[in-house]
């Protein structure tokens, strides 16, 4: 499994941003930290573009799903299964938006690794692949003003702030708890406020604990999904418009 990471996570990140550090002025891994970001949130467009898709069809088939709820509301199998036909018909994937989320997991442990378990500042050319060239120097400050070799809580805050305004902007508007006690309304209201409200703190934790580097690749991340999922939604929004 080790190795399994190492040549299938691990060494391609690493090489990546070897490759990029190379190519950088400066050689200022923070530069190539947000570069090399930008490319996997732009290969992880697609899924993106899919997954606003999802959500802004969800919000529109939200009259629908209320109905079905209040008619099946005491027989749960039914109510599944009208709700599943409901998706199948608009061609919803309730599930889409958590593709993005688990394929960015394995790169930010990738990430973890390159950083905090060695492999920069020192370049270990054991791990280069033969096209790619060691820089000269490493320099890790980034712009000159931080180390994002440390831990840096100006980064992790900023990695905080920015994930909580992406999850305010990607989720859906939490609704106030109805006056009947309703289970799966209870579970999504609370994983909601969990995701706009806790997770924030948690990513301000996690990246603060790990490095700069990773709160850099962090923050970069969520400012470009949110401008990615502002672009999305125009252009969905133009093309219903359009029909």
């Amino acid at each position: 499994m080790a190795s399994f990471f190492h040549t299938i996570i691990f060494e391609p990140l690493y090489n990546g941003l070897v490759f990029l550090i190379h190519i950088t002025p400066f050689a200022d891994v923070g530069i190539a930290v947000i570069i090399f970001t930008c490319i996997v949130k732009l290969l992880l467009f697609p899924l993106s573009k899919k997954a606003v898709k999802t959500q802004m069809a969800m919000k529109a088939i939200e009259p629908e799903t209320e109905k079905i709820k209040n008619q099946f509301k005491n027989n749960r199998e039914e109510l599944a299964r009208q709700t599943m036909a409901l998706y199948k018909k608009h061609q919803v994937n309730p599930f889409s938006s958590f593709a993005v989320i688990l394929i960015q997991i394995p790169i930010i442990l990738g990430l973890y690794y390159v950083f905090f378990k060695g492999g920069l500042p020192t370049i270990n050319t054991d791990w280069l692949y033969s096209f790619v060239a060691a820089p000269d120097k490493v320099n890790m400050i980034f712009l000159g003003l931080l180390d994002i070799s440390k831990k840096s809580i100006f980064l992790a805050l900023l990695a905080g702030v920015s994930q909580f305004f992406q999850a305010k902007l990607a989720m859906p508007p939490i609704k106030p708890r109805g006056a009947e006690p309703d289970f799966k309304a209870d579970l999504a209201r609370s994983m909601g406020l969990q995701m706009r409200y806790i997770f924030p703190i948690v990513v301000v934790f996690i990246a603060y604990s790990i490095s700069g580097a990773i709160a850099l690749y962090w923050t970069t991340s969520n400012i470009f999904a949110i401008g990615q999922e502002l672009i999305i939604r125009r252009q969905l929004k133009t093309g219903q418009q359009k029909l």
